[in-house]
């Protein structure tokens, strides 16, 4: 007998803040919340997500065309953290739910009309570019040898390779023994091998090496810090902590022992990363510990792999996720630690699109899963220092190195009266005598290419890039000039377009010129870079990780990528060329961000059995943010930089939103941005709002990607005024269809 129909809420993966309602024909099956189902939407056939079941009858309701899952593709709770996520920050769940699903899950309904007249609707399940899920053809030996003619050459070798390993994988067996095709094809048809086709996970890590790997023994520190986090886990219930150690203070084995803790409580374990170049070392160092439990999400995947570690995880086949700011929405249940490693780190909120922030939505997650939460950094941000400072979270700290080691070393070079040349003559010689000495050199710069801007000496035009408010950059590999943030890109011009001079020049410096000077000063060293443009193919960051490991490079130049949370022991120096650039950037945050990433750059020195050197050249010695960084002084700088913030009313003082208004019509955005504040501003006096409304006025960055944009910020004391000035604002604003509207909460990114 047929289920009665059913009506069900659905959202789809579009821009779309709404709900929309369809019958469940009775023939298609059982509908659970969680499940796709393929439907009409206007002249357009889309992948839906099933949000409710027995929704209330509408009229003229359209019916579902097909149901797309056998089993939920997330839980009710997920859908709760899902929820909470789309209203806090102001976003359409279909997004959401694409976001965290994913990506090429979703059916492609096509209409087969040379075929079927009625116009059937056909549906495969593929992935993006086509993949789908994998399949390999297994053999075993077969139960009852064949009494005939021994077996020969490759297809003897093959049976005999099948009975020592008692099962292999064709490409495998192809391999080892040579035989093709036809010969596993006879093995089969008479009798030597059985064949059996089967689904196979695609393993991103499969290549890693690596070895058995014992818990060392714990400092007392870490002692502390492992017993507080178990007691956490034996109590059940939501907790969260800042774990502030210093650089190379064993966090991560910290980490390792609280995971263990909660894996032995037949609980799950998420540990966000903030960077994929981070990725290799710490699987290989969970492998070791964990075996081969562990799944991994990011960016760097594959479509097929993602697919497959995201099945893997929801069928309860992997305890353990890794991943980057994405993987916050991994299908894991029972979740009884996250692990938010170097939570000061801004990659972990996304730029555009769902612009949310998986450090945050880390404590949102682990609140409504009772899980226990961990903020680990040298370098936390000011706000989480705060928190831990007045009780809203714990506070575990782990201040000295492990085993004993002291913390580099640290001389300010300052460079103000010093002109020309990248190095001064104090890092020239410490770069030489590193050399000598069998030590690694670490060079920073946060700024890639080769020269930053291009110059016509007859005129003074400056070559600046037409879809955005930025100068091209100098790339001499590609001998093209690239703006950074659209990508367009000219070749290198002989002439000036302004005045048909010949007198151009390359000004400024990135790291691809840094590497060609240390390669005259040094022509014996054997110099890399770590950048965006080296580090783009696939492996990218494992090759050069893995190479710095291995010895086999004396000297990395790199951008902001060789800051973050590596563990180079070989590196007795690292060399600051420059850090000033952070500092001048028009955004409240800068002297935050250049302590954390001179503190972070200065912590990759010494970690190993030498002890290291940090220079730093700068010319700003006296700004608070570099000289506490070079004196590891985290408490004083959190102190001065929270005097600064309550003076100016800025987080945590204040909660903020951004609201960015752009198009291609300067005169439309200009318009559309007056119009949207005076109706905030009326919406506040309504709402009797305590908001304070600061613009409209030109994003630093006023042009990008060829569209004007204008910027208004809201500051509040509480949240919930600012969300509710926002929601109101935006159903009474109605802006032409020429101007986005795009609403940041708890922006990161002022540019």
């Amino acid at each position: 007998m047929l289920n009665p129909p059913v009506i069900i809420e659905a959202v789809v993966p579009l821009y779309l803040d709404a709900v929309y309602n369809y019958i469940v024909p009775a023939d298609l099956g059982t509908i659970k919340v969680g499940m796709r189902v393929l439907v009409p939407f206007g002249k357009r056939t889309l992948t839906a997500y099933t949000v409710k079941t027995g929704a209330d009858p509408v009229a003229n309701l359209k019916e579902v065309i097909a149901i797309l899952d056998r089993e939920p593709l997330f839980t009710s709770t997920e859908l709760d953290f899902f929820r909470w996520a789309a209203s806090y920050y102001m976003h359409p769940l279909g997004e959401v739910l694409k976001t965290a699903l994913p990506g090429g899950i979703n059916i492609i309904g096509k209409k087969q009309q040379a075929v079927l007249a009625d116009g059937t609707i056909v549906c495969d399940e593929v992935l993006s570019g086509g993949r789908t899920i994998k399949q390999e053809t297994f053999y075993r030996l077969a139960p009852l040898q064949p009494q005939c003619r021994p077996l020969q050459g490759r297809k003897l070798a093959t049976v005999e390779l099948v009975l020592a390993t008692g099962e292999m994988p064709a490409l495998q067996l192809r391999r080892a023994t040579n035989i093709d095709a036809a010969g596993l094809r006879y093995l089969v048809e008479n009798g030597w091998l059985t064949a059996e086709t089967r689904e196979v996970y695609r393993d991103p890590f499969r290549d890693l090496p690596t070895t058995p790997d014992t818990p060392p023994a714990l400092t007392a520190d870490q002692e502390l810090a492992v017993c507080r986090l178990q007691d956490s886990l034996n109590q059940g219930k939501f907790s969260s902590f800042l774990l502030h150690g210093v650089t190379g203070s064993g966090k991560t084995e910290v980490y390792l022992q609280a995971i263990s803790h909660a894996l032995a409580q037949a609980r799950s374990a998420l540990v966000l990363v903030p960077e994929i170049a981070l990725t290799p070392q710490l699987v290989r160092r969970f492998r070791s510990r964990f075996g081969s439990g562990i799944a991994v999400l990011h960016s760097g995947l594959t479509p097929g792999e993602r697919f497959d570690e995201w099945r893997r995880i929801r069928r309860g086949e992997a305890a353990i996720v890794i991943g980057a700011r994405s993987a916050v929405f991994a299908p894991l249940e029972n979740i009884g630690i996250i692990v938010v490693d170097e939570e000061h780190e801004a990659s972990y909120k996304q730029g555009d699109g769902f612009r949310y922030n998986a450090r945050d939505l880390a404590l949102v997650r682990g609140k409504m899963e009772n899980s226990c939460v961990v903020l680990g950094s040298a370098t936390p941000q000011v706000v989480t220092w705060h928190a831990a400072q007045t009780g809203k979270i714990g506070l575990i700290e782990l201040p000295k190195r492990v085993r004993d080691l002291p913390m580099p070393e640290t001389v300010l070079i300052e460079m103000r009266s010093k002109k020309g040349g990248a190095f001064s003559t104090e890092l020239v010689t410490a770069m030489e005598e590193t050399l000598a000495s069998g030590g690694q050199t670490l060079l920073f710069l946060n700024r890639r290419g080769y020269a930053t801007y291009l110059v016509c000496q007859d005129c003074g035009h400056t070559f600046r890039c037409p879809n955005c408010a930025v100068s091209l950059t100098h790339h001499r590999s590609k001998n093209r000039h690239y703006c950074h943030y659209c990508d367009y890109s000219i070749p290198a011009p002989s002439l000036c377009p302004a005045c048909n001079g010949s007198d151009i020049v390359l000004l400024g410096r990135g790291t691809e010129k840094v590497e060609d000077e240390v390669l005259e000063l040094l022509p014996s060293a054997r110099i890399a870079r770590m950048d965006k443009d080296t580090t783009g193919g696939r492996g990218g960051h494992s090759r050069i990780l893995t190479q710095v490991e291995n010895r086999q490079i004396d000297i990395l130049v790199g951008t902001q990528m060789v800051a973050k949370g590596h563990d180079f022991p070989g590196v007795t120096l690292v060399g600051v060329i420059s850090v000033d650039a952070s500092l001048n950037l028009p955004d409240f945050r800068s002297a935050e961000r250049t302590f954390q990433l001179l503190t972070q750059v200065s912590g990759r020195a010494g970690r190993g059995t030498q002890p290291g050197r940090v220079l730093v050249q700068t010319m700003a010695p006296d700004n608070y943010a570099i000289t506490s960084a070079i004196n590891y002084d985290c408490k004083g700088f959190c102190e001065q930089e929270l005097k600064f913030r309550a003076e100016l009313d800025y987080p945590p003082f204040s909660f903020l939103a951004l609201i960015e208004l752009s198009s291609t019509s300067e005169a439309a955005v200009n318009k559309s941005a007056q119009k949207a504040a005076a109706e905030l501003s009326q919406q506040k006096r309504a709402l009797h709002g305590r908001v304070n409304i600061l613009g409209p006025a030109a994003a630093p960055l006023a042009v990008l990607r060829g569209r004007h944009r204008r910027q208004i910020l809201l500051k509040a004391k509480h949240r919930n005024d600012l969300h509710q000035l926002l929601k109101s604002t935006k159903e009474a604003l109605d802006l032409p269809s020429n101007v986005r509207l795009t609403i940041d909460i708890d922006p990161l990114d002022m540019l």
